[in-house]
């Protein structure tokens, strides 16, 4: 393969996705407004519920039609003091083949007194030598409450897709009254498929999920062994100091969906959003 020239390079970065969107969220007379919502690039957001509910619900749409190395994205959320907003997506998003660059998104999340979000994207699809570099930054208040769901899918398996090589890089940084009380980062990198197969990774599943709750406790953990019989893939969940954790693990994107809704149902009172259920 030949190395790209300069004006190679030029052409290439003037044809990379960029996008970015905020989103601020008020309450007015016990429902839920939009106040300001700014978008750039290809990123969209829509708003099937309107302003005539007690949480709005937010659906963001990526017009580029998938991600790949180089794009970038940004989104900053702001739920401000009493509102209730449910964010998903109009689909699973795609992550493609790089031929180098990563493909980066930041997410910036800001919670107010009392204000609530239910943050439940739909999968996030890795094809392989996709190369994904993300943060999520949560600031919450201390009379704040958050749900939080991820789900990565590395290839689409009734597709016999396999993702061999790649790189993930996914950072979360969660604070409740400016003190930080939930860091972890996930790095994933090379013989991607290997990995997995690790016993001590995921023992060969190519689906994965985490679940943030705050506040939560011991009964939102037994709330989750409670249904374990029902689950398809392997699901364990911890709780301490006033939050909850739960860790999914499948075979498939399909399992994980059915295993996340289940999950998702019992650890609160949120309503899916349809785009879950269809």
């Amino acid at each position: 393969m030949l190395a790209r020239t300069p004006a190679d390079n030029a052409i290439f970065a003037g044809n990379r996705a960029l996008g970015r969107l905020a989103l601020s969220v008020g309450s007015d007379q016990g429902r839920s407004r939009r106040r300001r919502v700014h978008e750039e690039g290809s990123l969209r957001v829509r708003f099937p519920n309107g302003a005539s509910a007690e949480t709005l619900d937010a659906v963001i749409v990526n017009t580029a039609g998938g991600m790949t190395g180089g794009d970038r994205f940004h989104i900053d959320v702001l739920v401000d003091r009493g509102a209730r907003l449910t964010v998903t997506t109009a689909a699973a998003e795609k992550v493609y083949r790089s031929l180098g660059p990563d493909t980066e998104v930041g997410i910036k999340i800001d919670v107010g007194a009392g204000g609530e979000l239910a943050w439940l994207p739909q999968e996030t699809i890795l094809f392989d030598q996709a190369r994904l570099r993300r943060s999520i930054e949560v600031d919450l208040d201390r009379n704040a409450g958050l749900l939080l769901a991820e789900p990565i899918v590395f290839g689409r398996s009734a597709m016999d897709e396999t993702v061999l090589n790649g790189r993930v890089f996914d950072r979360w940084r969660v604070r409740v009254g400016g003190a930080l009380v939930f860091a972890e980062s996930l790095r994933l990198g090379g013989a991607v498929a290997a990995r997995l197969a690790q016993r001590a990774v995921t023992g060969g599943g190519v689906a994965v999920a985490s679940i943030l709750k705050i506040p939560g406790d011991e009964s939102d953990a037994v709330a989750v062994r409670a249904i374990e019989k029902d689950f398809i893939g392997d699901v364990g969940v911890s709780a301490w100091n006033g939050l909850a954790v739960v860790r999914l693990v499948a075979a498939d994107g399909a399992a994980l969906r059915r295993d996340l809704i289940g999950v998702l149902t019992a650890l609160s009172s949120v309503q899916l959003p349809r785009l879950w259920l269809n």
